[in-house]
């Protein structure tokens, strides 16, 4: 025993004559410039990080709070926040390249209403704790919800290099320990500061009113499922930073709401979060992301147009006998005129409604002198700033008779309910002069109507909660889809993640093939070496598959933050069990 014990000693005595031998360690200082040299310490194997933090402060001698800073380890893409860990615990040598840098760097956030914020997120936590500092400094109660994928990168034209991008400014706001920030005549204190702060307040909690069609044709659409799966595999991983996800300073990524399960919608306290997903929920139809019948898309379109009417004054009640009274003076102010940048008129006939690429039968007249001919039945296309129109539905894929531009015309409606009259007057450019046309409307404006007198009432809380209701009752709602490779199978198949249920889809024909619900869900894990995601339900019923369009990681996170979701009570809503959220999604673990 005591040779051992003396054997231990002397081990131990040779271990700290090496740990005490000094050595160079080269930190680069961010706050010194991008062409300061790094800063050289003499330091040993047994100093802890926060001694080799204390040594770089000492040595810039520059004054000013170093609460915020780390310790950034490149080449192993770590950083050292366990600041009483010695170098030789982390394993560090003097060929480490480290960086010294701030925690909080700003950040290039794309909304769900298609604004820009520019704030400071946290680079160093995971991805999971970024989206609740982020959503705290926007007052969205239940980050859980959301989370930031990489953008679509979009195609620039020569022509747009000189129009510079509205960017909102949050870069000042302090960073809060607290759970929620201080409310100040009903939202965040830091929103009061100054007027251009109020003014981002305004942008975040009142809904934008409806995008031109020239904008709407803009925005990517994603032209097939595949199309669809390829979006989901640019969600960040939640359990890492956004330096280890190679996200740097100023880089632009999107916030949006990725689990469709929404707890705890109180108007009262979720303005912001009930308007941005009032606006991710718009554009997904805007932009045929969700399939909805031409009934639904009537509805939205009057609820979009109801909204963006009522928000731009204030949220009252409009009396039901007043409504029609309302409609008249909505329609007769739509009257537009298209130069440059004003409203095109599209917007009158598709943009407020929301029926963009519409198609149906309407009459086309053309009054000319000493003519008796009346209006002629044409199938009509509406899409982005023109109107095709065809001798019938059959005819449609072919040349049309003839197609109007609708930039630089005049656009008037036409309107008497009693008498249901429903007629658009257009005046269009020619070299002789304007043209003057008339399109009579048999069935779809009267429809349209109906749907606006149904909503017209409404609050303006009342009408965006209606849409919501409305878009969660669509038979895709919810669904994110990823391309797989199901275990035996030789061709790839569609897996449709649902709140409540796993969907395989046939990728040929769309037909759904099997369901799963969470509910029947024994356990779950993936095979990291070979990239393979197994599933077990009740009954013995087993299933594998390998990911194609998204790592499989983004998959498992995707369920096991659904089970999350179902985990919340509203006797601890105010606390958010994250641990839980990790061992869910983190990928080591099975249920």
């Amino acid at each position: 025993m005591s040779i051992f014990f003396g054997a231990g000693q002397k081990s131990g005595s040779v271990h700290s004559s090496i740990s005490m031998a000094s050595w160079d360690l080269a930190v680069t200082v961010e706050d010194l410039g991008s062409d300061a040299p790094a800063v050289t310490l003499s330091v040993a194997s047994d100093l802890h990080v926060g001694g080799v933090i204390l040594k770089l402060v000492e040595k810039t001698q520059i004054k000013r709070d170093w609460s915020d800073h780390a310790i950034w380890w490149e080449q192993k893409q770590q950083w050292l926040l366990r600041t009483a860990w010695t170098l030789e615990k982390y394993g560090i040598h003097a060929d480490a390249r480290l960086l010294f840098m701030p925690q909080h760097k700003p950040l290039k956030l794309g909304l769900p209403n298609g604004k820009t914020l520019r704030l400071k997120a946290c680079f160093s936590r995971p991805v999971f704790q970024t989206v609740m500092g982020i959503c705290k400094i926007l007052d969205i109660r239940h980050p859980e919800e959301l989370s930031l994928l990489r953008p679509i990168e979009e195609k620039k034209k020569k022509k747009d290099k000189d129009s510079a991008e509205e960017i909102y400014d949050l870069t000042e706001v302090p960073l809060s320990s607290a759970s929620r920030p201080l409310l100040y005549d009903g939202m965040p204190a830091h929103f009061a500061d100054s007027p251009e702060m109020e003014a981002v307040y305004k942008m975040l909690s009142v809904t934008q009113p409806p995008p031109a069609p020239e904008v709407i044709a803009k925005q990517y659409r994603p032209a097939s499922v595949v199309d669809k799966a390829h979006i989901n595999g640019r969600w960040l991983d939640s359990s890492r930073c956004l330096m280890q996800q190679g996200i740097q300073e100023n880089d632009r990524v999107w916030l949006r709401f990725k689990y469709f399960s929404f707890y705890d919608m109180d108007p009262k306290y979720d303005v912001v979060r009930l308007t941005q997903l009032y606006e991710q929920a718009r554009w997904a139809i805007l932009l045929e992301d969700i399939d909805c019948t031409e009934e639904e898309m009537m509805l939205f379109g009057a609820l979009q147009y109801h909204i963006s009417k009522v928000s731009q004054s204030e949220p009252q009640m409009v009396s039901s006998n007043a409504a029609m009274d309302d409609l008249d003076s909505a329609l007769q102010s739509l009257e537009v005129k298209l130069e440059g940048e004003s409203s095109s008129a599209s917007d009158m006939l598709v943009g407020h409604i929301g029926l963009d690429n519409m198609r149906n039968m309407i009459s086309y007249f053309r009054p000319k002198r000493l003519t008796l001919k009346g209006y002629k039945q044409y199938w009509f296309k509406f899409q982005d700033t023109s109107i095709s129109y065809f001798k019938s539905k059959e005819e449609s894929i072919g040349e049309p008779i003839q197609q109007i531009n609708l930039k630089g015309c005049e656009v008037a409606p036409d309107v008497n309910v009693t008498a249901q009259k429903f007629l658009i007057r257009l005046l269009i450019p020619a070299p002789e002069g304007m043209n003057e046309v008339y399109l009579r409307c048999e069935n779809l404006t009267p429809r349209i109507l109906d749907a606006y007198q149904n909503v017209a009432q409404l609050s303006l809380t009342d009408a965006v909660m209606r849409f919501l209701q409305i878009w969660q009752a669509l038979p895709d709602f919810g669904l994110s889809y990823v391309v797989v490779r199901f275990k035996g199978s030789r061709k790839d198949e569609v897996l449709g993640i649902a709140p409540n249920r796993l969907i395989r889809i046939d990728l040929a024909v769309g037909d759904v093939v099997k369901t799963w619900r969470y509910n029947n869900m024994k356990q779950w894990n993936v095979n990291w070496d070979i990239r393979q995601m197994a599933i077990e339900f009740e009954g013995n019923i087993n299933i594998a598959f390998g990911c194609v369009t998204a790592d499989c990681k983004i998959v498992h996170e995707f369920i096991g933050g659904y089970i999350f979701m179902s985990t919340r009570s509203r006797a601890k809503s105010d606390t958010l069990n994250e641990e839980l959220f990790h061992k869910l999604t983190g990928g080591h673990e099975a249920l």
